[in-house]
């Protein structure tokens, strides 16, 4: 995989990345500064509705409480306006960003059976190494993990598959025997 934050799988359009929280803060305030603008002014209103109420000056609170309204409205028609104009913008980013939740989930996945390929090779060495010891004293080899071989192995094809492995686990779960059940029942999940 290269460093490149943008999925090959993309059209090559570069005004979109990946984006932390600050990132995404400062872009949407740089896109449209008019929001943050009416927020202050409402509370500006409302700081000076506030104060003229101590002060017992009713025609200045009136004023200051109709100018919370205009800042408001002026607010409202900013956040509309802004919405419809970068409208496609959004879709496309919200299309890139399914993209790199695909990419990330692949390159997960990928990982994972790496992982469990991984495990499976070190249990064969394992076994073989067992194997040989035992031979080596004379001894006849266990048979040993023949469940857990079969299971493993059924985890893997699935997953190749592009089932999940929780099916496969969820089969295995189901034809558990008569007495193991009975013991669940009893004793409680192990």
């Amino acid at each position: 995989m290269s460093n490149n934050p943008l999925p090959s799988s993309f059209d090559g359009n570069t005004e979109f990345y990946e984006e932390n929280r600050w990132q995404k803060f400062s872009r949407r305030l740089k896109e449209e500064p008019l929001i943050p603008l009416g927020c202050v002014l409402t509370c500006m209103a409302l700081f000076g509705a506030s104060r003229s109420i101590r002060a017992g000056d009713h025609n200045r609170t009136n004023r200051m409480f109709r100018a919370r309204i205009y800042a408001q409205g002026f607010t409202l028609v900013a956040m509309v306006a802004g919405s419809m104009y970068w409208q496609t913008d959004r879709q496309k980013r919200k299309e890139f960003d399914a993209v790199v939740a695909e990419r990330k989930a692949k390159e997960k996945n990928e990982a994972w059976i790496k992982e469990l390929e991984a495990r499976d090779e070190e249990e064969k060495e394992l076994r073989e190494m067992r194997r040989k010891r035992a031979e080596a004293r004379g001894q006849a080899p266990k048979k040993e993990g023949k469940k857990e071989d079969k299971v493993v192995e059924k985890v893997l094809d699935a997953v190749k598959e592009g089932k999940g492995a929780e099916s496969v686990v969820e089969e295995s779960e189901r034809r558990k025997g008569v007495l193991e059940s009975v013991q669940e029942m009893v004793w409680g999940k192990k």
